[in-house]
């Protein structure tokens, strides 16, 4: 068990009352809405409570605009303005000079004190070096493995046979013949596609290194990505410090469960493969017992009409549903998804971090059952706050399942745990967290003046 504390590492004898901070993400609320977006969001507002100025730089994907086309958007009084850059055509690029350049002009007009990557993807790799060209300190949140993996997840993308098998380790030859052979020229002779891919991927990492190189710090939500980050730039390794997410606890209080005959079980999050929400499809068409699941998200074309297909194959008795609830609203994920469930089951295939959805059900009692790796495994001990299946395996999932159907009880005594790092069993607040990054912030800006 370890502490969420690590203010002490960063003390510094002068903070700044009003700091300029520019936050760096592929997405902002409400257009997207995922974990690390929702985060910079949480983040974004306490900080603008605390009396600082505020800048967000993100993207857009509108087909109909001019490619680059940069939208500002002035809020809260003049605190908080966002610059949205439209990449509807571009956003595969790993490096994009023309989205670089764009960032420069807003450097430049902000003069920011400090600058917080939270993702590149879609972005420009190298903006972390231009913001150290103007010795402007930037601090980065590793939200997944992106610096590590081309892809972020170490997921593989396998066009020869199963996709999605976890990657054991990130080679630039293995890269190219394993994810990036979809842009493959499909000739019979392969070695001159492996040989440009190979080289690709490979300037891609040189570009990663560069870029951990120029940053001032790192935070990890979760043991398990700065254990990546440390093997992948051991270097650096004196850079990234832990600290998990925080959160609005305000938000996250007076659940009300309205009482229903048949337990239900939740799925909050994006409906794609590496979530593994097949697999919870798969479990629920294979319980014993009467249940209802419930899954949360903003519908994609690209795979919810098949995971509905899937929902209606696997389903072959009245007493066992699926119910597709879609969006929610963030500000009201109590009232709209937490009283409406018995238990949380989060079921990804690859390793994640410090998963949002965890913490939240957590704060607010609701037992969760998720696979017993990685981040997950941090923040769910089996049988002591949650539960915790053998990762990818239906059977598994499908068993602990079944456990809280025959003992819905037992389920709510997992659920009142909650937190395993606190005394209290809270999750560490937004204000805590806020506390801990002006602190790093404060320490990064005293080192460059």
């Amino acid at each position: 068990m370890w502490s969420v504390e690590i203010g002490k590492n960063f003390k510094s004898k002068h903070l700044l009352l009003n700091m300029k901070v520019m936050q760096v993400i592929h997405g902002y609320p409400p257009e997207y809405n995922a974990g690390s977006e929702n985060y910079t969001k949480t983040i974004t507002e306490e900080l603008l409570r605390q009396g600082h100025s505020l800048f967000v730089f993100s993207r857009e994907e509108n087909p109909f605009l001019p490619e680059y086309n940069l939208r500002k958007e002035i809020e809260n009084k003049g605190k908080l303005t966002k610059y949205t850059i439209n990449l509807a055509r571009t956003k595969d690029r790993f490096i994009n000079m023309e989205v670089n350049l764009k960032f420069i002009k807003v450097l430049e007009s902000v003069q920011p004190d400090i600058v917080h990557f939270q993702h590149l993807n879609h972005l420009s790799l190298s903006l972390p070096l231009e913001v150290g060209k103007m010795n402007i300190p930037s601090i980065y949140t590793l939200h997944d493995f992106w610096l590590m993996c081309p892809r972020g997840q170490f997921l593989q993308t396998n066009l020869s046979g199963e996709p999605w098998n976890l990657c054991d380790g990130q080679d630039d030859k293995k890269c190219a013949k394993i994810c990036y052979n979809r842009y493959f020229t499909g000739k019979k002779d392969s070695n001159e596609d492996i040989s440009y891919w190979t080289n690709w991927v490979k300037e891609r990492m040189n570009n990663s290194r560069k870029v951990v190189q120029n940053i001032g710090a790192f935070v990890s939500p979760s043991r398990t990505v700065s254990d990546y980050f440390k093997q992948y730039f051991p270097q650096d390794k004196n850079k990234v410090q832990f600290l998990d997410y925080g959160f609005n606890l305000q938000k996250l209080s007076g659940r009300k469960r309205v009482k229903e005959e048949r337990f239900v079980f939740g799925y909050i999050g994006t409906h794609i493969p590496a979530k593994g929400i097949n697999y919870l499809i798969n479990a629920i068409g294979q319980l014993h017992e009467s249940a209802i699941l419930r899954i949360w998200g903003r519908y994609r074309s690209d795979s919810t009409s098949y995971l509905k297909k899937l929902s209606m194959d696997v389903l072959d008795i009245k007493d066992k549903e699926i119910q597709w609830m879609g969006e929610f609203d963030g500000d009201r994920i109590v009232e709209q998804v937490f009283d409406n469930v018995d238990a949380i089951v989060v079921p990804s295939i690859w390793l994640e971090n410090s998963p949002l959805v965890i913490h939240e059900a957590q704060q607010v009692g609701v037992p969760v059952i998720t696979a017993d790796v990685g981040g997950m495994r941090e923040y769910v001990e089996n049988g002591v706050n949650g539960l915790t299946f053998d990762f990818r395996n239906v059977k598994s999932l499908t068993e602990k399942m079944e456990i809280f159907l025959r003992q819905p009880e037992f389920a709510k005594v997992l659920g009142s745990k909650r937190y395993l790092y606190t005394d209290s069993g809270d999750i560490p607040s937004v204000e805590h967290h806020v506390n801990r990054l002006l602190e790093l912030y404060n320490k990064l800006i005293s080192q460059h003046t």
